[in-house]
């Protein structure tokens, strides 16, 4: 719900229907300015403008987020806590996981109107440290990987 005012003053609060999108038009059956000829006040619409939130994109019914990992629970794989729009889920990351590897948490989404939801998306961005000693000897003298060009012809 939110609080608007109309332009003769008076003060409506308004529900927000679940799963609303940008753009989308709300009517206020009566809530409008005087009709012509007959003076019955007309109806009010509303236009919603969804702000971007930093955390949070929309695609559809689904909602994206990006999620920070450490190396080692990319390396090892490990369950950590993501946010939803309904509070923090645990979630699985799978060992040998990479930057972009986006993962699926199923019904975690926008509300459609059939009562189904969408899906949350996290998509995983590893988050190398800078100035670890141990981390830069350590990759200083391995030797795997090989090259993760090589399938671009570089």
């Amino acid at each position: 719900s939110t609080r608007i005012t109309m332009p003769d003053g008076a003060v409506l609060e308004v529900k927000i229907p679940e799963g609303a999108r940008d753009g989308q038009i709300i009517r206020l059956r009566g809530k409008g300015g005087p009709g012509m000829g007959d003076g019955e006040p007309g109806d009010a619409l509303l236009t919603l403008i969804v702000a971007e939130d930093p955390d949070w994109r929309r695609d559809g019914d689904d909602v994206i987020t990006i999620l920070p990992i450490s190396l080692d629970e990319a390396v090892l794989g490990a369950k950590v806590r993501v946010p939803t729009v309904e509070g923090a889920v645990m979630l699985s990351v799978p060992k040998g996981s990479t930057s972009g590897k986006t993962l699926r948490l199923k019904g975690r989404g926008f509300h459609r109107k059939d009562g189904t939801r969408g899906d949350q998306l996290v998509t995983l961005m590893v988050d190398v440290p800078s100035g670890d000693a141990a981390l830069e000897t350590f990759v200083e003298s391995w030797t795997g990987g090989g090259n993760p060009r090589a399938g671009m012809g570089v």
